[in-house]
């Protein structure tokens, strides 16, 4: 027990969130020849084109009494150029979307599409958004053809758009037109190198197109084109939303986290081979290494102790006894080596109390036992030789 030490411990399109994009403008075109306008569907229940919707009312349209009012105020929200009874049915969508109800968000934003061709508002921004919005509805409810129809759409109205691009290269994903999907997230990462599902993406498929095309793969992939220096400039200029800068901090930390367990990790690894190496003073200085970064794990300190002890520096072993002690009232290894320390400082007495702790916990610890012979064996030297000392009166 005396000299073993502790193993070191082994050491990832947003369903839920409003499916805001950036940039758009135009009627929605489908397969070849001219543009069509598209289909819009009726749920019952919902308001029609100018947004309103009766939400959680009765038949009669009446609210009932004692019933709370339900909150709508968000459909007020400003919505780009949007005149008001179409910033209400974007809204709208985007409520609907953060909730889930991804069939009913679609037709809101249906709606909001057809309103602008209706009442001819030219906003490429805001139709961009409205179609990549409309987009994202069909990538939840697994249509990744129309998923790719309208990302198209909106990149024609907004060039290097983010968000359609992305969700297009999910949509290309999931019908396995891999060399379409690579191109798009290579795109996005021009654009913006911090976003993490690209890159998982790209490395997933490239090795999927490694072993499907082999060491040529790239000959075979579409140009991939380049992001114009002033489209990254302005995407790293513009402002970000609160949700977004949450996500960036909540990834920050996490890989944060993840490379101090894995310093943590190799630190304590190496702490524990030096010892079986005997280089006590260079393991000293890993565990130290290692509680700097995790001061509240009891088996540094026990294994630090090893170290204090081998090196005759006995009331450091004994403090770093203690605090694993207050970390972990019944830890044998820390009573054991607390009872080392004792015994290097001469205080016997405390030694064997130790030691006697240690066999309460397990009666089997061999080394305690033949400890405690020698504890007790010098303590009873030293009472008599206090003895042999005290002058008779």
């Amino acid at each position: 027990m005396g000299n073993a030490q502790d193993k070191s411990p082994g050491s990832g399109g947003g369903g839920g969130r409003s499916p805001q994009a950036t940039a758009g403008s135009g009627a929605r075109s489908r397969g070849g020849g001219s543009a069509e306008k598209p289909q819009t569907r009726r749920v019952p229940g919902k308001g029609a084109a100018n947004g309103t919707q009766r939400e959680n009312t009765p038949a009669g349209g009446q609210q009932e009494q004692g019933s709370p009012a339900v909150d709508t105020s968000y459909l007020d929200a400003p919505a780009g150029a949007l005149p008001p009874h179409l910033a209400r049915l974007k809204n709208a969508g985007n409520h609907l979307f953060k909730h889930g109800q991804f069939g009913e968000a679609l037709e809101k934003y249906t709606q909001a599409i057809d309103g602008c061709a209706e009442a001819g508002i030219d906003s490429p921004e805001d139709l961009c958004i409205l179609y990549s919005n409309r987009a994202a509805c069909f990538l939840k409810d697994g249509n990744s053809t129309d998923c790719i129809q309208d990302c198209t759409k909106a990149l024609e109205l907004q060039p290097y758009s983010l968000k359609p691009l992305l969700r297009r290269a999910m949509a290309y994903e999931s019908l396995e037109r891999y060399k379409k999907a690579y191109v798009d997230y290579k795109t996005v990462l021009q654009i913006d190198t911090g976003v993490q599902a690209a890159h998982d993406r790209v490395h997933r498929i490239t090795k999927m197109l490694i072993e499907q095309d082999g060491p040529e793969w790239r000959v075979n992939l579409p140009e991939i084109p380049a992001v114009p220096l002033s489209v990254q400039q302005q995407h790293r200029d513009k402002p970000i939303s609160a949700e977004v800068a949450q996500a960036r901090a909540a990834r920050a930390a996490h890989e944060e986290a993840s490379r101090k367990d894995a310093h943590f990790t190799l630190l304590k690894r190496e702490g524990n081979d030096l010892v079986k190496k005997g280089h006590f003073q260079e393991a000293l200085e890993k565990y130290s290494e290692c509680v700097a970064l995790k001061p509240d794990e009891c088996a540094l300190y026990t294994n630090r102790a090893i170290c204090l002890l081998k090196l005759n520096h006995f009331e450091e072993a004994r403090q770093d006894c203690d605090t694993a002690l207050q970390l972990e009232p019944g830890n044998k290894k820390a009573f054991y080596r607390r009872a080392l320390a004792y015994k290097g400082l001469q205080d016997y007495l405390s030694a064997s109390s130790d030691l006697q702790e240690v066999l309460q916990l397990d009666p089997n610890v061999r080394e305690a036992e033949e400890e405690l012979e020698v504890v007790t064996s010098l303590l009873r030297q030293s009472l008599m030789d206090t003895t042999a000392h005290t002058p008779r009166v």
